[in-house]
């Protein structure tokens, strides 16, 4: 149960976003990720709810909303996709490399 929150105010913790959306459910985790040359948040969060009706709560009520100064976008979130180089060939694997 987790929902994908774009165009965060990048001043955004962890905290506040509990606190904020705990008022329609359990949060169970929040991930903000960083990026990785500057350490800077990259402005969107992942939050998992307890139940898929909070989830559904939680976009109801913030798609569209303004928080923190930002207006934001909540979907549910999609699935990693795998991220294999292209071609299906990992770079350790020689690949058709010919010498």
């Amino acid at each position: 149960m987790s929902v994908y929150v774009g165009n965060l105010s990048f001043q955004v913790t962890e905290e506040n976003v509990v606190e904020t959306f705990s008022e329609h459910g359990k949060v169970v985790s929040v991930q903000l990720p960083k990026d990785r040359e500057t350490g800077r948040m990259r402005g969107f969060a992942f939050v998992e709810m307890s139940s898929e009706a909070e989830e559904t709560a939680v976009i109801e009520a913030f798609d569209g909303a303004e928080w923190m100064g930002r207006t934001l976008k909540v979907n549910k979130a999609k699935p990693r996709e795998d991220r294999r180089p292209a071609g299906g060939r990992d770079s350790f694997s020689g690949g058709d490399r010919r010498y």
